[in-house]
């Protein structure tokens, strides 16, 4: 295991480091320290052209090949940018779904049309893109998915429900589970769609959150159609292509990530040592053990991205979701603990008006860390099955059927 950077890395990461820094200085600066969890709604517009002065520049979709639009730079370097993006407090990215879930799985199952059509968009920050997996009985059992679709000539006609859809209400397309064959097995009969966002069939309502915002939503398609040739891979085959998109989820952005918790505990750590709780024994113990579990998860990262091969994390990175998640949601709760009463009260603006502090937010919407993207119980259960090689949990392999299925409520 490597764990250096080469000459070359250096100095690719001084480029980065000082055009984000001559950008986020001048017409941008309004942007810095902005648009991250719980916050997710503020300048939105400003960031969406944002988006695309990072086209523009060179600094969207570094790792994709150049036939694509991207840089083709190595791993480390990739690494190197989502850090100094974090460090700079870059704002918050619209781009994600799109450059680090749906290109790369494009790249990899795609058709030479749909790769032609929906790449360069992605590329230059103009085209943003929701994921259309989790359903109400479909969460952390994925295979479970109800939303169908059924060919009409040259469409498809989808009718469903998703939820806890991210930025559902400002995306223009959707990768959508289906399932195409009620009488497959569970983990068959499934295809992977590309749908547009935008169409009288497709319904979304976002889902007021803790923080007050509503960064993920609901949304109901009712005979909502896409072109038929948008099934990524084979029809029936989606949950390969699928699971594929998950795993590229684990990618270098979590260097990134990292830099970003970073900044909140240097937040806590700057507040204990003014109002004095960096003398209590037990808090001055509970914030070693937050940097030293951060020094931890970022080695991890390290040497997990360092065995990759062929694009594919050796078993160890399954660990990593539950423990950053965990140690997330800690860092919340010592985050309150640090303040002390002031935890309990929000911050007055010039206008008279209340919101949340930052790491009011931080505690509020780290509750959700141990839940999305897999539950710490899932989490759990993979690594027993898959890394250490457990007896299997019992489970049915019978699919939804069209009687069992709902139909989803219209909301208007």
């Amino acid at each position: 295991m490597d764990l250096t950077f080469s000459a070359e890395d250096e100095a690719f990461r001084v480029e980065v480091r000082d055009w984000l820094e001559t950008q986020l200085s001048g017409e941008y600066r309004e942007l810095r320290g902005i648009g991250g969890p719980g916050d997710e709604h503020v300048a939105f517009e400003a960031r969406r052209v944002w988006e695309k002065h990072l086209g523009a520049a060179g600094y969207t979709c570094l790792g994709w090949p150049r036939e694509y639009g991207g840089r083709a730079l190595k791993l480390t370097q990739q690494m190197i940018y989502f850090e100094e993006y974090a460090r700079a407090r870059a704002p918050g990215r619209l781009g994600h779904i799109g450059e680090e879930l749906l290109g790369p799985t494009l790249i990899a199952f795609g058709s030479d049309a749909q790769k032609k059509r929906f790449l360069p968009p992605i590329v230059r920050g103009e085209q943003f893109w929701c994921q259309g997996y989790s359903e109400p009985n479909a969460g952390s059992d994925l295979a479970s998915v109800r939303t169908r679709a059924v060919r009409d000539d040259d469409s498809w006609l989808i009718t469903g429900q998703k939820t806890w859809t991210s930025l559902a209400h400002y995306s223009d397309w959707a990768f959508v589970l289906c399932r195409t064959d009620d009488a497959a097995p569970k983990h068959k009969g499934i295809s992977y769609l590309l749908v547009p966002m935008r169409q009288p069939g497709i319904t979304v309502r976002p889902i007021q959150q803790m923080t007050g915002t509503s960064e993920f939503n609901e949304v109901f398609f009712e005979n909502a159609h896409t072109d038929a040739d948008l099934v990524v891979g084979e029809v029936n085959a989606g949950w390969k292509v699928a699971m594929g998109t998950l795993a590229f989820e684990r990618g270098a952005s979590t260097l990134g990530q990292q830099l970003n918790f970073q900044n909140e505990l240097n937040a806590i750590v700057a507040i204990a040592k003014e109002n004095g709780a960096s003398q209590d024994p037990v808090l001055r113990q509970r914030l070693s053990q937050a940097i030293i579990g951060l020094r931890v998860m970022r080695y991890h990262a390290l040497r997990t991205l360092s065995l990759m091969q062929g694009g594919q994390l050796a078993r160890e990175a399954m660990i990593s979701k539950l423990y950053w998640a965990t140690w997330h949601r800690e860092l919340g709760k010592l985050a309150m603990d640090v303040l002390g009463a002031r935890s309990e009260i929000a911050e007055e603006s010039a206008a008279g008006t209340y919101d949340l502090t930052a790491l009011q937010r931080l505690f509020l919407f780290s509750r959700s860390d141990t839940i999305y993207a897999g539950s710490n119980e899932i989490q759990r259960n993979i690594l027993a099955e898959r890394a250490l090689g457990m007896p299997l949990e019992p489970r049915s392999l019978t699919a939804p059927t069209a009687a069992t299925a709902k139909s989803p409520e219209k909301i208007s």
